[in-house]
């Protein structure tokens, strides 16, 4: 006799951007904030967390580093300084990086106006567990 198992399927959802609440995120400071638009919490998703993040000047995010994360920060407006490591990159509209796991790096509101850019990460998880 053979176990059957059961897969569970998160639904397809669509929203509006206005309809999820900004958040300080922990290690956020300054006015970073960030709506959490595809996350674990509204979706069941343990592949992909998708934000889009607003930083008033001076805002930022400290210096971390993600053991198995992914991340991929897209600047949609502003611009600010990018910390990879021990370089420094000012970030503007229309520019992105790709931040693999192991590389220390922050990111800092150094410009006149609000620094607007989206987050993907993957897993949701900074952990190595089986997905």
């Amino acid at each position: 006799m053979s176990k059957s198992s059961t897969t569970t399927h998160q639904a397809a959802f669509t929203s509006h951007i206005a309809e999820v609440l900004w958040q300080e995120f922990p290690g956020h400071h300054g006015g970073a904030l960030s709506k959490a638009l595809v996350s674990e919490e509204n979706s069941g998703s343990k592949r992909i967390d998708y934000r889009i993040s607003s930083y008033e000047p001076m805002a930022y995010v400290e210096e971390h580093v993600h053991q198995v994360q992914e991340q991929i920060y897209h600047v949609l407006k502003g611009e600010g300084i990018l910390t990879l490591n021990d370089q420094k990159k000012l970030m503007r509209e229309h520019d992105y990086v790709y931040i693999p796991p192991g590389v220390r790096h922050s990111f800092s509101n150094t410009g006149l106006d609000t620094l607007v850019f989206l987050v993907i990460t993957t897993p949701v998880h900074d952990q190595i567990t089986p997905i």
